[in-house]
């Protein structure tokens, strides 16, 4: 039997969607207000989710206490009250749209969990905008 446990958390972050090979023109065309040469800021839920058998000592399917914990090292204490486009050198030359937070938080939580769990990532840029990823490649 497999069953998925998450938990919720949440960061505070600025970033500015843009590509540098484009004119200020074709970046305000594309991403609008978000191309915002001074940048913008949103407060990110996340939630992530791991899915695995229940072992059968613990009753766990991971515990609480460390998924908490990765996600304050991995992702709290990496993102909240950056500016993602500065000071994050993931986003160096990624845009840090909402879909490529979550790959970026997914490739950096994944390797730290046992093999044999499953992780997903939903991560809402606005309570109305949010993506999910699992890790899926085309």
């Amino acid at each position: 039997m497999r069953v998925t446990v998450s938990r919720k958390a949440h960061f505070n972050a600025a970033h500015r969607l843009y590509r540098k090979d484009w004119t200020d023109e074709k970046n305000e065309a594309v991403f609008g207000k978000c191309s915002n040469p001074n940048y913008h800021g949103h407060n990110y839920e996340l939630i992530v989710s791991v899915t695995g058998k229940i072992d059968n000592e613990t009753g766990f399917v991971i515990d609480m206490k460390t998924l908490k914990e990765l996600i304050k090292s991995e992702v709290e204490d990496a993102f909240d009250h950056k500016n993602l486009n500065l000071d994050v050198a993931a986003f160096k030359d990624l845009n840090p749209t909402a879909e490529n937070i979550a790959v970026i938080i997914y490739n950096k939580l994944k390797p730290k969990l046992k093999n044999d769990l499953d992780l997903e990532i939903t991560l809402y840029e606005t309570p109305r905008n949010f993506v999910t990823y699992s890790g899926q490649k085309l």
